[in-house]
């Protein structure tokens, strides 16, 4: 009897659908070299002939099964254990297990053997000397948060020179383009070709050759924009993930990969180390237990909260105390840096009688100049405190601002980001770019901490961290703080210089109200008036699982999901998705929703 057992590939095809997720069987022809886990293939389905990720192989019976037409590229695109967080990511995320295959790969077929570190590698103090010798060593170790504003260079050179030196490679991970060439470009200065530099905007032959280069060889410093959290870089001794709370770090179109749980995930894995550098730490990665290493000093400079309550009835932008500040640092030739709440925070208002700031009466949030709260619906009625029905914008845009200023200061010494000038005026993304000054002013921090989403205190807090990290460290220096609310928490942990008592404290709040990062939500929207479709979302709520919705709106239908856990509901969501794509629907699943 003749033997017809041979080698099988499980081979996940290139489609973007739930209906591949568990791949069919291909024989592996005995003349076809290098098909392992992770190999790129082709392979016949139906008429077509499509690239296919092998997820598995088994010896078994092969009569009967299509062979591998030919295999793409030398290097496999990811191994066993990256697989695993692959798969992870897939149900996590609600999407087709062969999108997360597909972030694994670079952007043209992996070819050659790649090229090797070379160069010294100085002997670096490293802020955290016993998780650095730890995973030069290959330990596991517990991931950690290092609580510190600016110098982000020095402390990822400290962390990863270790590591470097033991042949092993380590991952830096920015929020922006711009963030990741400056540190980079530091890097250099004490590693020099083992800095390799990876983002969206470099030609994609030159990140194919990094990510050859890194999976097949070590002692490379990496340092990449969000995408590179899924690359295989040779199993990373070490992450670095450089102010992981910022919205940079989550992905906007489904899947909504979030950067601070893939690293985590890959972390715990693949046994490595991960460290999370920045001054504010997520409520999520302390509830999840990691380290956390705050230092004895102020995390920041100095904060000195302007009460708006004390102005003069009127409309305007800056304090007198305000404009005082500014036009002294000008007199003195000293740099000032003037901080407008970014698009999409609306400006807060208050009250002209009494100039208490409108808020709704239920949920809290600042409300805009219309009749009802844009977060919880809530009619809205005259001022709380006085009874005033007339209020006027704390906030404003950046021109307004900008022209203000001008007209006190001249044309000259005003202008934006830059521009060179004096006094520079900008918003969130101008801050990786904005020189250490003398004086920083955040115009409206009101507007930041009323915004109708349950995440708008930690956000306006991370935020308003990195205004105050824009105030170079020295005698005189500060930051100044427009707010009606003077002693908002918030307010007060910036003064104190210290977030992790106050996060602490939030996280509790969180806890008791069954929100993120103490319990899970998913928000499914769909194009268009869905809301016909309302009961086949209902049909995933039980005693545990709550459904909110549909909300119809801004051209789009939204449900909410909430519960403790939400993993099986995650299983019963690929189903219905797959029909209301199949349909024709474009549906957006946004795990771990930022806004609510």
């Amino acid at each position: 009897m003749t033997d017809s057992s041979g080698r099988i590939a499980q081979v996940v095809p290139d489609l973007p659908t739930f209906a591949v997720d568990d791949g069919f069987s291909y024989e592996i022809p005995p003349d076809l070299d290098g098909v392992s886990v992770g190999s790129l293939v082709r392979v016949p389905l139906g008429a077509r002939r499509i690239r296919g990720y092998v997820v598995s192989i088994r010896i078994g019976e092969v009569a009967g099964l299509k062979p591998i037409i030919s295999i793409a590229g030398d290097v496999p695109v990811f191994d066993e254990r990256l697989l695993e967080t692959l798969r992870w990511a897939a149900l996590h995320y609600v999407a087709p297990l062969a999108v997360l295959l597909a972030r694994a790969a670079p952007p043209n077929l992996p070819r050659g053997r790649g090229k090797g570190a070379n160069g010294e590698i100085p002997a670096l103090s490293s802020p955290l000397p016993d998780l650095s010798a730890a995973v030069a060593s290959g330990r596991h170790v517990r991931p950690t948060c290092l609580v510190t504003s600016g110098e982000e260079a020095d402390r990822v050179a400290g962390l990863s020179s270790a590591a470097l030196a033991a042949g092993r490679n380590v991952v830096t991970i920015c929020p922006t383009v711009e963030e990741a060439e400056a540190i980079a470009a530091s890097l250099r200065g004490h590693f020099g070709s083992r800095i390799r530099y990876a983002s969206s905007q470099v030609a994609a032959r030159e990140v194919t050759k990094l990510w050859v280069d890194a999976q097949i060889h070590g002692g490379f410093l990496i340092v990449g924009t969000p995408e590179v959290a899924l690359w295989p870089l040779g199993s990373p001794a070490l992450w670095v993930v450089v102010e992981e709370g910022r919205r940079a770090m989550k992905a906007k179109q489904t899947p909504t990969l979030q950067v601070r749980d893939l690293v985590r995930r890959r972390a715990m894995v693949e046994r490595t180390g991960a460290v999370f550098l920045g001054a504010v730490p997520t409520l999520d990665t302390l509830a999840k237990g990691a380290a956390t290493l705050e230092p004895p000093g102020r995390v920041w400079p100095l904060v000195e909260v302007v009460d708006r309550r004390e102005d003069q009835p009127g409309n305007r932008v800056l304090a007198d105390r305000t404009l005082t500040a500014i036009r002294l640092a000008v007199r003195k030739n000293r740099q000032v840096f003037v901080f407008v709440s970014r698009r999409g925070y609306a400006p807060a208002f208050r009250c002209v009688r009494c100039r208490e700031l409108r808020r709704c009466p239920k949920c809290g949030a600042g409300p805009d100049r219309g009749d009802e709260c844009r977060r919880c619906g809530t009619v809205l009625g005259p001022c709380g405190n006085c009874g005033g029905r007339r209020f006027e914008p704390l906030g404003a845009g950046l021109g307004r601002v900008s022209d203000e200023l001008a007209r006190h200061l001249g044309d000259r010494v005003v202008g934006p980001s830059g521009s060179g000038k004096q006094v520079l005026v900008g918003s969130e993304r101008d801050l990786p770019t904005i020189p250490l000054t003398a004086l920083t002013v955040a115009v409206d921090a009101d507007s930041m901490l009323m915004a109708p989403h349950y995440r708008a205190e930690e956000d306006a807090f991370r935020i308003l961290a990195r205004v105050v990290a824009t105030v170079a460290r020295g005698r005189g220096s500060r930051c100044l703080i427009q707010t009606a609310q003077p002693d908002h928490r918030a307010l007060g942990a910036l003064r104190g210089g210290h977030p992790l008592e106050y996060l602490d404290e939030l996280n509790e709040e969180r806890q008791r109200d069954g929100l993120p990062p103490a319990a899970e939500l998913i928000a499914v929207e769909v194009g268009g008036d869905a809301s016909a479709r309302a009961a086949d979302i209902a049909g995933v709520a039980d005693r545990e699982v709550q459904v909110h919705g549909p909300e119809v709106g801004g051209g789009r239908t939204r449900w909410f999901i909430q519960a403790a856990s939400l993993q099986s509901t995650r299983v019963r969501l690929r189903t219905i998705v797959q029909q209301w794509r199949d349909a024709g629907l474009k549906v957006r699943i946004d795990a771990d929703p930022i806004d609510l």
